[in-house]
């Protein structure tokens, strides 16, 4: 199970909000590129980054910077936040990004990430955050009418290989993930999942392994010194 540390910028800066809500920020970093390359050096093998702004604007804001994090690390970047079109999405990998996240536009528009799966194959990961088991939109502002355990289905069926779940009730808190919601989207021939959420314990990992998830992106804990990440690597190996 592959441990990936988060770097969600917002305003240029290294932040974490809590329950998805933009009012509640803690910024950790003003140089998300130090941040980067630290993760690098504690052994990361890949980052999870995602522009916070670009969510909530519908289209990418911090290019450069994207960029200057992919320049900086050898090791593979995923990106989400603003990616609602095939030019963005092609902006992101000729950025050098490995795999591009698709959240609002796979509920949107189901007929452009087929495209995007048909074009780029596993480059192209879903992400699906969840409410209550229902899917949000828009960086989380957006409420929408589709469960997570059928948007994880349909997108199944347009052949998309991955999908990273996240659920906004538990993000930021430190308090378990889901499982049980994670484990509803885990099936035998389906998407690989990632999980998201909830992470502040070595014991969380563990189980979010036997559950079968194949990688688990976690952002505050890694921050506020809750869980270290030579721990986490140490208990899982």
């Amino acid at each position: 199970m592959e441990l990936i540390p988060a770097i969600d910028i917002k305003d240029g800066r290294c932040v974490r909000l809590y329950q998805g809500d933009f009012s509640r920020v803690t910024v950790f970093g003003d140089d998300p590129v130090a941040v980067a390359r630290g993760w690098y050096d504690a052994g990361a093998t890949r980052l999870h980054v995602v522009d916070l702004d670009g969510a909530r604007q519908g289209r990418p804001v911090h290019t450069a910077l994207i960029r200057a994090i992919v320049d900086a690390i050898p090791i593979p970047v995923q990106l989400g936040g603003g990616l609602r079109d095939a030019a963005a999405v092609a902006q992101a990998l000729e950025l050098g990004v490995a795999r591009a996240i698709i959240g609002t536009a796979a509920v949107e528009d189901p007929d452009l990430v087929a495209t995007l799966v048909a074009r780029h194959g596993a480059a192209i990961i879903v992400g699906v955050d969840a409410r209550d088991g229902l899917v949000a939109t828009a960086g989380w502002t957006r409420a929408a009418t589709v469960r997570a355990t059928t948007l994880v289905e349909q997108m199944a069926a347009l052949g998309v290989a991955r999908v990273i779940y996240t659920d906004i009730a538990r993000d930021g808190t430190l308090t378990a993930p889901n499982y049980a919601a994670t484990a509803e989207l885990i099936a035998p021939h389906g998407p690989a999942i990632v999980a998201s959420g909830g992470v502040g314990a070595v014991d969380h990992l563990i189980q979010l392994r036997a559950i079968g998830v194949e990688g688990v992106v976690i952002g505050r804990a890694l921050y506020t010194g809750d869980l270290s990440f030579a721990d986490a690597r140490r208990a899982l190996a």
